[in-house]
């Protein structure tokens, strides 16, 4: 695989996401449980679990949305939030992963199974009282669009995630901050909240076609975040396998959005 150099940066806009290949995507990353993705799942399942638990926590009225942003061909995420949400919403840009995931909402494929048992270690999914696929099907939709548009639905998701999205769209850092704080803002104070990073990501592959990324590492990451968050943690992975080349390990970051929607000091740019 060759990768861009630094002279070859490539803006969001500048990206033909239409011929992203989601089949090709999930048969390399997610037709088995990998290493990386089992870790993921234990520190979020527990993070939402200890979230929406605690007897102190006022749960909000009416129903709980949660989102998925830049949701891919990816169906994990969301089924980290299915025991907590009343609808979630899968916000991706991709006509031809937006294909993807309708086709996934009625009953998806068993080779996500194996990603809900290791979400049913805690007890807030085990006893979810339906069948997972049942729950998909009534609380899941996908929505077409792009991150950046997500400045128009400031507050609106009760809980929320983002898995190597921001980096993964662009080359450009500020690109970069900018779709972390359009993520973070959609959130409602205290929102439980969940992002993963490729780090140090030179590019990607998918059905022989190249896609940008962000160098980011930990300090990027928690730089991006710590404005919008509190209880804010950056962990990154102890797994160590390689899922594809040009990338160094991945970040996962959670915490809870906190309530001062401003940064001092600092326009938005929203």
């Amino acid at each position: 695989m060759t990768f861009r150099s630094p002279g070859d940066a490539q803006l969001n806009a500048d990206v033909p996401w239409s011929a992203f290949d989601p089949i090709a995507y999930v048969d390399h990353n997610y037709s088995a449980l990998q290493a990386e993705d089992a870790e993921i799942l234990h520190i979020v399942r527990d993070h939402f679990g200890d979230h929406f638990s605690e007897p102190s926590r006022e749960q909000p009225p009416g129903p709980v949305p949660g989102i998925d942003v830049g949701a891919g061909a990816n169906l994990y995420p969301a089924l980290a939030m299915l025991p907590w949400c009343d609808e979630i919403t899968l916000f991706e840009r991709s006509s031809s992963n937006v294909e993807y995931l309708r086709g996934q909402v009625g009953a998806y494929g068993k080779n996500w199974d194996p990603f809900w048992d290791e979400l049913c270690e805690n007890e807030g999914y085990s006893r979810l009282g339906m069948a997972p696929r049942e729950r998909f099907a009534k609380v899941v939709r996908v929505e077409q669009g792009n991150i950046f548009d997500l400045a128009r639905h400031e507050g609106r998701w009760s809980v929320g995630t983002m898995f190597f999205v921001a980096e993964s769209m662009t080359s450009s850092h500020q690109e970069f901050t900018r779709g972390v704080e359009c993520f973070m803002r959609a959130l409602a104070p205290d929102a439980a909240f969940a992002a993963a990073f490729m780090e140090h990501s030179q590019g990607y592959e998918v059905g022989g076609r190249f896609f940008p990324a962000c160098d980011v590492g930990d300090s990027d990451v928690y730089a991006s975040l710590e404005p919008f968050a509190s209880d804010l943690k950056v962990e990154r992975l102890k797994s160590s396998a390689a899922v594809r080349d040009g990338y160094s390990g991945m970040i996962l970051a959670y915490g809870r959005r906190n309530s001062d929607p401003g940064i001092p000091g600092r326009p938005s740019g929203l």
